[in-house]
């Protein structure tokens, strides 16, 4: 009989194939903590890992990563314990030339809306350093939406599941990129102080503050580049990538028809507005 680990080995690739093909035709499964025992979050990881490399095999171009479940009011709701990381590419990246723009939701499962901060780091962040020494290393900061998406019915998984599904990535809207340097004299306060005000269809859902995520935007960055050291196999933060650091609010169910809208106070970044179609 095969021990747990070697049925885990074997089982990898036919996990990753499993999960890539219900992206790839916009379907849900069961999870897979539910359907092989001892499946966990390093093994979820390995299962990433087989993804991206066959997006790239595709074409897909990594532009940078996203953090996920920083805002520790989610994780009661889906059972994580701790901050999760996926790459995205220039296909699942879009940079909005206005700030009223459209989206078609036909491509992802039961999609979410998350208001996020997006860095881009104009050189790698040192793997010890503070706040500040990664502040030096951002060159711009941007408001974004990201929409994230569960292959697994009803949003029931476990945190294997959500890191094996890439994170539940599914879209980065990229507002208007702001220098850094013109984000305030206390950049790391405005981070941490400011609210975003999201809307749908004129009606407030929910008011967020920086302070959601792990305490500030900035310390989201310090956790993934932790992760990432324990994580040999994988690169790195460099020069060029975008990161973007996980919601402020909730994730709030979107649907065809809506328009959903940002207003930020206490940072000086612009709010959007997406209306979803089919």
């Amino acid at each position: 009989m095969l021990d747990l680990d070697m049925a885990l080995s074997l089982d990898i690739r036919t996990i990753a194939n499993q999960i890539k093909s219900a992206q790839d035709e916009v379907r849900q499964i069961e999870p897979i903590t539910s359907q092989l025992r001892g499946f966990d979050v390093p093994s979820a990881y390995a299962v990433a890992h087989l993804i991206h490399e066959a997006r790239l095999d595709e074409g897909a171009v990594p532009v940078g990563r996203k953090i996920g479940f920083t805002n520790p009011d989610m994780w009661s709701l889906y059972g994580v314990h701790e901050p999760i990381w996926a790459y995205i590419y220039d296909t699942t990246v879009v940079h909005l030339s206005t700030r009223r723009e459209t989206c078609s939701i036909a491509r992802f499962t039961e999609p979410k809306i998350e208001p996020e901060i997006v860095f881009h780091f104009h050189s790698a962040p040192p793997i010890d350093g503070d706040l500040l020494a990664i502040l030096e290393c951002i060159d711009w900061v941007a408001h974004a939406f990201e929409i994230v998406q569960s292959h697994f019915p009803n949003w029931k998984f476990e945190a294997a599941d959500t890191v094996a599904d890439s994170s539940l990535h599914g879209m980065l809207l990229v507002g208007e990129p702001q220098a850094i340097d013109r984000i305030g004299t206390d950049i790391i306060a405005a981070l941490e102080l400011f609210s975003i005000a999201l809307s749908c269809d004129g009606e407030t859902r929910e008011v967020g503050r920086g302070s959601n995520v792990l305490g500030n935007p900035l310390a989201a960055i310090v956790h993934l580049i932790d992760v990432l050291k324990k994580q040999p196999k994988y690169m790195p933060l460099k020069a060029n990538e975008i990161v973007t650091t996980g919601t402020v609010t909730t994730a709030l169910s979107i649907h065809a028809g809506e328009t959903w809208r940002t207003e930020l106070e206490g940072i000086t970044l612009p709010g959007l507005s997406v209306e979803f179609v089919k």
